[in-house]
């Protein structure tokens, strides 16, 4: 199973970007999928989740400016960027919960990240 993620950039303070995240390989099924961010010398930390019913949460920061979507055809989640600040600069993982297919159990995968730019 791998997830490639796409969609980063460079963009000015008051844009936009939306990012991709596809799941490939053997798989029956995927549970949560998420976005996390990791700015230059700190953690990284959960930006949005959302559940294989379509049920979100969002960190504080970023809620009313970001959405989380998913193509469950597609197996792949989107998070749409709005009014970026630069304080959104990092670089941005995908993570999925995927049960492989004949297995039983859901095992977290990360994509290679995609590094968000945002200048002021």
């Amino acid at each position: 199973v791998q997830l490639q993620a796409s969609g980063g950039g460079f963009v000015q303070a008051g844009g936009s970007l939306r990012l991709s995240c596809r799941a490939s390989g053997s798989i029956a099924n995927i549970g949560d999928m998420g976005w996390y961010r990791q700015a230059p010398g700190k953690q990284r930390e959960l930006v949005a989740a959302i559940t294989n019913g379509g049920n979100s949460n969002y960190a504080n920061s970023v809620k009313g400016r970001f959405t989380i979507s998913r193509d469950n055809i597609k197996n792949t989640v989107y998070l749409q960027m709005n009014s970026l600040e630069p304080d959104d600069t990092a670089v941005y993982y995908c993570n999925a919960d995927v049960r492989r297919a004949l297995t039983f159990a859901y095992i977290s995968y990360w994509g290679q990240g995609t590094q968000v730019t945002v200048s002021s």
